[in-house]
């Protein structure tokens, strides 16, 4: 099983990593961390990455994901999330073919919501003002590529549980189409129904 998280900045993606890595390890299960190597491109160099440098980084990502074996993976983060990065403050849409393309390489792309608080972290963050945008154009381009993907809201234990319940749906032997499930009302439609009206209003 391969998962990858995404989401805008501080929506609590590596703690959901670190949390879904531990609980199968639990179980006696072999599971690679992949962890977000823009993190550590901005500690070493004490930066934000140039327009330039942005694909390198993204094909790292994808470089440390590939290699492991095992058959468990949880991703803190992908290429696409560069991808929207280099949209956004480069106006560079340049990244998105190989991004999607190794995005639908995942057995399940989890979205972490913007129910956190923000919280500062070093060179990374850009700002709470930031994160809708992000939000959206991450939405706008699964939607694009065809991706499917489960948004997860809820702090601590309730958000590793909706996680772990989406994963057991996509493993589970499915009868019928996958649905899409939300917490926050009863319409199962709800998240891509409203996503799709703000990228796409009525003419």
């Amino acid at each position: 099983m391969r998962v990858a998280l995404l989401g805008a900045e501080s929506t609590g993606k590596t703690q959901l990593a670190i949390d879904l890595a531990g609980h199968w390890r639990g179980l006696g299960r072999a599971v690679t961390l992949v962890p977000e190597v823009l993190r550590e491109w901005c500690d070493r160099e004490r930066r934000t990455p140039r327009p330039d440098e942005q694909e390198g980084i993204a094909r790292e990502q994808a470089c440390r994901a590939d290699a492991w074996a095992s058959d468990w993976l949880v991703a803190d983060t992908t290429p696409l999330m560069i991808a929207v990065y280099s949209e956004l403050l480069f106006a560079d849409r340049s990244l998105y073919g190989f991004a999607l393309e190794h995005q639908r390489s995942y057995d399940l792309t989890l979205v972490t919501g913007l129910d956190l608080p923000w919280v500062a972290d070093g060179h990374q963050r850009d700002g709470e003002h930031v994160r809708e945008p992000v939000d959206t154009l991450v939405r706008a381009a699964l939607e694009r590529g065809s991706v499917a993907y489960r948004v997860l809201y809820g702090t601590g234990p309730a958000r590793l549980a909706n996680a772990l319940a989406a994963i057991e749906a996509r493993r589970a032997p499915i009868a019928r189409p996958w649905t899409w499930l939300c917490d926050k009302c009863s319409d199962p439609d709800c998240e891509h129904r409203l996503f799709s009206s703000r990228i796409d209003p009525p003419t």
